[in-house]
């Protein structure tokens, strides 16, 4: 656990065709370890940095959860930490929708066993 509460998700940053500095890097894992606080059974989170052209820095965020298979996002801009931003975006974006997907399907199931047992007869 975090101080703030929040599990702590295992963070892996790989650098192709290039170097990030320390600072970048720390940074960078900052950033994409909000990406817990949309779901909590998050298992890891794999950074992968394509500095292959140097000018367009290329981001790809893969994120392993519990019981679903891996959330996947691409993006590359300008500027480094712009496309980390964005592809953070898409995988927060994919996170909610699978949440509320288990959500409603939760609910549903829910209203199911009241609409039962309201159907069975009251003894007594």
């Amino acid at each position: 656990m975090t101080p703030s509460g929040a599990l702590s998700v295992q963070v892996s940053i790989a650098v192709r065709h290039g170097h990030l500095s320390e600072a970048s890097q720390e940074k960078l894992k900052e950033k994409v370890e909000k990406i817990g606080r949309y779901f909590d059974r998050l298992m890891s989170i794999e950074v992968v940095v394509e500095l292959k052209n140097e000018h367009i820095p290329e981001v790809e965020i893969m994120v392993s959860a519990e019981h679903k298979h891996d959330f996947v996002a691409h993006d590359k801009a300008d500027k480094l930490f712009a496309s980390v931003d964005s592809a953070v975006q898409k995988i927060e974006q994919q996170l909610r929708k699978y949440k509320e997907k288990l959500q409603k399907r939760h609910r549903k199931a829910e209203q199911r066993r009241q609409d039962h047992a309201e159907d069975l007869p009251i003894e007594g």
